[in-house]
């Protein structure tokens, strides 16, 4: 199982300035980069100050130059705000500006508020159909010239210039949940993404099965890898409250991501106050006790416990979710606990020679 780092700019008051947010981020990247960690991935999200991405691309490419080694996912690209062509383009594009390491997730979106604003108040449960068109289009454009005459775009023949230089193409994700996303994605070629957000490892379990069963209909096709994206901090052996912080973090997270996602109130110039705890009595999934269990809080013994487990289901890409609310400083740490206590139990050990 390879690692990966999950990671936007994210700002919860004006104290940290945008660039400060970005050098962050960079630094965190170099960090995963010198640990061996396989991706960085930054997805797309608009007008939102607690994670900051109104495009994935330009973060890449500026990553691109300062890094040799690691691959650079766009994890997602939001497939109702984009053309074929642009997706195509861009991405292509992204590819030979790092020669080669680009990775290319793609999702229908989630946040009524973005529809309201990109979209004309498009519903959000709609966007499942632009993504199941993106995926053919933009592999038609990457291979040569194409034509295109679907449900949500039209366009006569052109093509994605530049081309890819990675052949036959970059790698294609696909965020699934519900199983017919599975399939689709399976049946297309396409790797799939997954997250239990604030659930257990059940939760990982039944994803699981969902990706499993998906291989299994569609025996033609190559298996493709499954990545599994979790909220993660690492805390020390010696400091046993050392999850405390990071789970009442975590929970302000997810308090905020339920404020967005149920779009009943207009943001202050890019900040929403996170939904009041009390909202969430009856609801333990949302405790920072159980966020300590769900999320991946813990020691580096206890991480590698459940990374063993996420291995054994079959699970090729574990992602680094870095988006927690707490201070660079103490993510950075985490980051490098992580790296040098965890990474190394799941790498292969040269084989001894027998005599």
């Amino acid at each position: 199982m390879r690692f990966s780092l999950f990671v936007h700019m994210e700002r919860w008051d004006e104290s940290v300035s945008h660039r400060e947010c970005f050098e962050n981020l960079t630094e965190l990247a170099l960090i995963a980069e010198a640990g061996g960690f396989s991706t960085v991935w930054i997805g797309e999200h608009h007008s939102m100050e607690y994670t900051i991405s109104p495009s994935p691309m330009p973060q890449l490419a500026y990553l691109a130059a300062r890094t040799s080694t690691i691959r650079l996912g766009a994890g997602t690209i939001i497939a109702p705000f984009w053309n074929p062509l642009r997706v195509a383009g861009e991405t292509a594009l992204l590819d030979v500006i790092s020669n080669g390491r680009a990775e290319v997730g793609l999702a229908r979106g989630a946040y009524q508020f973005e529809f309201d604003r990109l979209l004309g108040g498009l519903p959000a449960v709609d966007g499942g159909k632009h993504l199941r068109e993106m995926v053919p289009a933009v592999r038609a454009l990457w291979e040569g010239d194409y034509a295109h005459d679907g449900e949500v775009w039209q366009f006569p023949t052109s093509t994605s210039v530049p081309k890819p230089v990675q052949k036959p193409a970059p790698p294609l994700w696909i965020a699934a949940r519900d199983i017919s996303s599975h399939e689709f994605a399976v049946a297309n070629g396409c790797n799939v993404m997954v997250t239990p957000l604030m659930k257990g490892d059940e939760e990982v379990e039944d994803l699981g099965r969902k990706f499993d069963t998906a291989v299994a209909n569609n025996p033609g096709v190559p298996r493709p890898d499954l990545m599994v994206l979790r909220h993660t901090h690492v805390h020390p052996a010696d400091e046993p409250e050392g999850w405390r912080r990071p789970a009442e973090s975590i929970q302000k997270f997810y308090r905020t991501f339920d404020a967005w996602f149920g779009n009943k109130s207009t943001p202050r110039n890019g900040f929403l106050e996170p939904s009041p705890v009390e909202k969430f009595e009856g609801r333990p999934e949302f405790a920072p006790e159980s966020l300590h269990k769900t999320a991946m809080i813990g020691t580096p013994a206890e991480i590698i416990d459940r990374l063993r487990h996420y291995e054994a289901l079959g699970v090729s890409e574990f992602s680094l979710w870095s988006d927690n609310g707490l201070t660079h400083e103490e993510k950075k740490r985490s980051l490098e606990l992580f790296i040098e206590h965890v990474v190394p139990a799941f790498q292969e050990q040269p084989a001894t020679t027998a005599r």
